[in-house]
């Protein structure tokens, strides 16, 4: 399903983003689904199946017209959270946070002290400077901003970082 719609979920999200999408569009969006559906037969279960939903929650995600944030079910764990007790609890609560690192900025120089309890070897110490790494990473992740599309005519600015296999950029 992945490969066959990859081209078709790229355009519809775009076009949910960017146009706050209509009735109308959402039905040729559909008609477009259940036909590549049935030309290369594969099937939908009807009960499972939702349409003209204002918003999607995708992989801890909410994707919206007015752009993609994070779950708000995700936000309510990282407040509830307790005070980690071990390099484990620890590791926990940074694959959850990691998760939304794109939403974070300075997320790995936030995370730091965190992580060098998570080391191999590393004695258990909580510190302050722990204990302010865990409420900064779970104040900035309750207040994520939401990511949108570039405003056509702004100026904005590229920071890129290359590897030999990939390539990673933020438009900020």
């Amino acid at each position: 399903m992945n490969r066959i719609f990859h081209q078709c979920v790229i355009v519809f999200i775009d076009d949910i983003l960017v146009y706050s999408i209509d009735r109308k569009a959402h039905e040729e969006h559909l008609r477009i689904v259940l036909q590549t559906l049935c030309d290369k037969q594969l099937y939908a279960k009807f009960s499972k199946c939702e349409f003209w939903l204002k918003q999607v929650v995708f992989l801890g995600h909410v994707v919206s017209a007015d752009g993609v944030s994070v779950d708000p079910q995700k936000v309510e764990a990282v407040v509830n959270w307790e005070r980690p007790a071990s390099a484990t609890e620890v590791h926990s609560f940074l694959g959850l946070a990691g998760y939304y690192r794109r939403f974070v900025e300075d997320f790995s120089r936030l995370a730091l002290p965190l992580t060098a309890l998570t080391r191999k070897n590393a004695k258990f110490e909580w510190l302050d400077k722990c204990k302010q790494s865990f409420q900064e990473l779970k104040k900035r992740l309750v207040t994520a901003p939401i990511l949108t599309l570039p405003v056509t005519g702004k100026e904005y600015v590229i920071y890129c970082d290359a590897l030999r296999q990939g390539l990673g950029c933020v438009l900020m």
